[in-house]
């Protein structure tokens, strides 16, 4: 019996190194979701920059409020604006290509077909900004550290993901992947990871989930340079930077110093623009835009106001409802506050017609959901249905979409259908003119709000809210309360400006911006979403094996999420809409999917020169 068990596994040993040897390992300098990568792998530069751009000189911008930390990856404290600039991970995307990276950190990657496992050769000449090696220790001490102190939501999903991690020498790291998870988008999910340094952090005593003003050391190219809590803080381009001559890199990070200042109020912002206090400014109010552009500087050229073309998708910002409340459970009660905000007005009256709406969490892509389900959806949706976790109209019914309104603020036809809405929810309309339910409470609407620049938007609003007999009203916080108020775990609001999140290529993320088992926990899904069904379509997203089950299954989703209504979406614009002081340059022809300011665009000295000269500029 001995001898049979022996040969035995001699014989299993023999299957296993047999099957070793089929197994196809692929060795590359990227890796892409689907289909294959743009860039060969001798390319020389990225194809949308430029890579004999000069270096030298400071762009700087505004950011509203104020920070009291350099870690970005904890929800405690106000981390301050490109926290995360001195971090690199191990594979990186670029603006022109979706689903699709590429080695930065490694010179090449190895993983089989199935994609269940991933080894990444790191480049031996990689040092941290202080000179030291990096190594596969740091990387694994990176990937540790996030996945037991990261944000918990991330760190949920990153648990459920990795079965180990093994440094097989000291440039080289092998994850290895569960069985019975989705492995497609594994590999460049670990090779996103930023890379700290082990004996940094140890060293100083530091912990991902604290707030510091020490940042972590990082590789890449840009470190903190000096700063003001709250008021400003400077990066510095590191002369050292060991990744400069990477045709990754050519053309890239093109700036000497980066400035950010910050200020508590809009108009003052746009004040210190005006004079020079800052040099570029992506403007976001169409008011500024449309009304306060007309100063001498820009009409002499001293500041070039432009629109560039934008090929990005929306980024979902919307007014979002808090789920865990109770008042808002019934999707009737979402149904009619949503139709209370007059979209169509408030662009002719506020905002000069610059915008348009958002109707889809992925609208302006190709993975936007329209009309009624196609075959392919319907097939992925009918279990649901059967299941009895959808309602059978999902596969009938028109996507949900924005309600139009008329030119009037307050839409007549939409208040009387409101009114029927909270009617049949058990809102009835006192004798005060205020709404209450069975146990006499009245229906409350509380919208938190930090931004100044708001208050036109949010006014109006309310006064419709008010209208329908809903006890509105809008808050003003500052932001240090906004986030104490909108994270986790006080969820302590009714609505608030926030973004539905999504991805091209949508795979893990997708669990922390709207999956049931992240909803108390994540900094994402503030809403609180809780569905059974759109956790299975998350499901079928990740699984996705092509480029077209990926598309058919993201459309199924969004139809299913925007079913939910628990968001009041709002607007956004197809151009970047800049001004800034004719002193920089760029690329001629821009990717679609990133302006690149602070990346690849540059310094003109001569025009800088020219500009002092006559006193124009600081």
């Amino acid at each position: 019996m001995m001898k049979q068990g022996v040969a035995l596994a001699a014989a299993m040993m023999v299957i296993a190194g047999m099957a070793q040897a089929q197994e196809k390992t692929i060795v590359s300098h990227g890796i892409s979701t689907f289909g294959e990568l743009n860039l060969p792998a001798d390319f020389t530069h990225l194809p949308y920059v430029n890579p004999d751009a000069p270096t030298g000189g400071e762009i700087s911008e505004w950011a509203f409020g104020g920070f009291d930390s350099m870690n970005p990856y904890s929800v405690k404290g106000r981390a301050a604006a490109l926290a995360s600039a001195p971090y690199e991970s191990i594979l990186s995307g670029t603006s022109d290509e979706i689903g699709a990276v590429y080695c930065v950190l490694c010179s090449t990657l190895e993983y089989p077909e199935d994609r269940s496992w991933v080894i990444f050769n790191l480049r031996p000449e990689v040092t941290f900004s202080d000179g030291t090696p990096m190594t596969a220790e740091d990387v694994k001490f990176s990937y540790e550290t996030f996945l037991s102190k990261g944000l918990t939501d991330f760190r949920t999903v990153l648990a459920t993901q990795v079965e180990k991690v093994e440094i097989l020498d000291p440039h080289r790291i092998r994850f290895t992947f569960k069985a019975g998870v989705p492995h497609r988008d594994l590999p460049a999910d670990m090779g996103g990871l930023p890379v700290i340094s082990k004996a940094h952090y140890e060293a100083n005593g530091l912990d991902l989930e604290e707030s510091s003003m020490t940042p972590f050391l990082g590789t890449g190219e840009y470190v903190l340079e000096s700063y003001e809590a709250g008021k400003t803080i400077t990066y510095r381009r590191n002369p050292d930077y060991w990744g400069r001559d990477l045709p990754f890199n050519r053309g890239r990070g093109n700036f000497d110093r980066i400035r950010i200042e910050y200020y508590g109020d809009y108009d003052a912002a746009f004040e210190a623009f005006k004079g020079g206090s800052y040099t570029f400014r992506n403007e976001s109010s169409s008011l500024t835009w449309t009304q306060k552009y007309d100063f001498p500087a820009v009409q002499d050229g001293t500041i070039r106001k432009v629109e560039l073309p934008s090929g990005a998708k929306a980024n979902g910002q919307a007014f979002v409802f808090n789920l865990r409340r109770e008042k808002f459970k019934d999707p009737k009660v979402r149904e009619a506050i949503g139709l209370m905000f007059n979209f169509e007005w408030s662009n002719a009256t506020l905002f000069g017609g610059l915008y348009a709406r958002i109707d889809s969490i992925w609208e302006n892509s190709w993975l936007e959901a329209t009309g009624t389900p196609s075959p392919e959806e319907a097939a992925i949706l009918k279990p649901l249905v059967d299941e009895g976790l959808l309602d059978p109209a999902i596969l009938t019914d028109e996507v949900v979409t924005a309600p139009v309104s008329g030119a009037r603020q307050l839409d007549r036809g939409n208040l009387r259908k409101a009114s029927a809405l909270l009617d049949e929810a058990g809102w009835e309309v006192g004798s005060d003119g205020l709404r209450r339910n069975a146990k006499g409470e009245t229906l409350t609407v509380e919208i938190l709000n930090d931004s100044p620049t708001f208050d036109r938007v949010m006014n109006p609003y309310v006064e419709n809210l008010k209208a329908l007999g809903i006890d509105a009203r809008m808050t003003r916080v500052d932001n240090a309360q906004m986030e104490a108020r909108t994270r986790p775990p006080s969820y302590d609001f009714d609505m608030v400006v926030g973004n539905a999140l999504s991805g091209y290529i949508s795979g893990s993320e997708l669990k922390q911006y709207y999956g049931s088992e992240t909803a108390d926990v994540s900094a994402f899904n503030i809403f609180g979403l809780k569905s059974t069904a759109v956790d299975r379509l998350i499901a079928v997203v990740m699984a996705a094996k092509s480029l077209d089950e990926l598309t058919v299954s993201t459309k199924a989703l969004d139809r299913v999420l925007r079913a939910e209504r628990f968001w009041v979406p709002q607007w956004f614009k197809a151009n970047h809409t800049i001004a800034y002081y004719d002193i920089f340059d760029h690329p001629e022809t821009l990717p679609p999917y990133a302006l690149g300011e602070l990346d690849f665009w540059w310094y003109n000295a001569e025009k800088a020169a020219a500009l002092k000269a006559k006193g124009a500029l600081r």
